[in-house]
């Protein structure tokens, strides 16, 4: 597991940027996670969740700087990712029952390859649904949901 070098890089990080926070490790079955509490939350998540993703890409740049085999790590503030990927999954599972009832495909909003990843995953074991992601160089795309017509 990550060790206390995250930590202390994030924290540092928040601290030069001045805000008011605490930073704890976690195990997670992601991952190590380093979770943020801090009262000014709103302004560390970001617009759904992009500063959380610029500070765990540095995290984990400067950490794979002093030990190219370090672990990623997570990183989130008081749970929004973890609320976050339980709102796509209640989401995409209701939408895989729609296209089981009607037949008609149904697509999800731009995603990243992080919850493109999650959303094939939470149907891997559903047969009769396929999901389509398109091809293509572009960060965010948008995933289709239809039936498994066998092939």
């Amino acid at each position: 597991m990550a060790d206390d070098k995250s930590t202390e890089i994030l924290s540092t990080m928040l601290d030069a940027l001045g805000f008011d926070s605490k930073v704890e490790l976690e195990s997670t079955e992601h991952g190590p996670c380093l979770q943020i509490t801090s009262p000014d939350s709103k302004h560390i998540i970001g617009q759904k969740g992009d500063r959380l993703d610029d500070f765990q890409y540095l995290v984990n740049r400067v950490l794979q700087t002093q030990d190219p085999e370090s672990e990623r790590v997570r990183v989130d503030c008081d749970h929004y990712r973890e609320q976050s990927e339980a709102r796509l999954k209640e989401k995409v599972l209701r939408y895989a029952q729609e296209v089981k009832e009607t037949g008609e495909a149904k697509r999800l909003p731009p995603l990243n390859a992080y919850h493109r990843r999650l959303v094939h995953n939470y149907l891997v074991d559903d047969h009769d649904i396929k999901t389509i992601s398109p091809e293509g160089n572009s960060r965010f795309k948008k995933i289709t949901i239809t039936l498994n017509s066998g092939e």
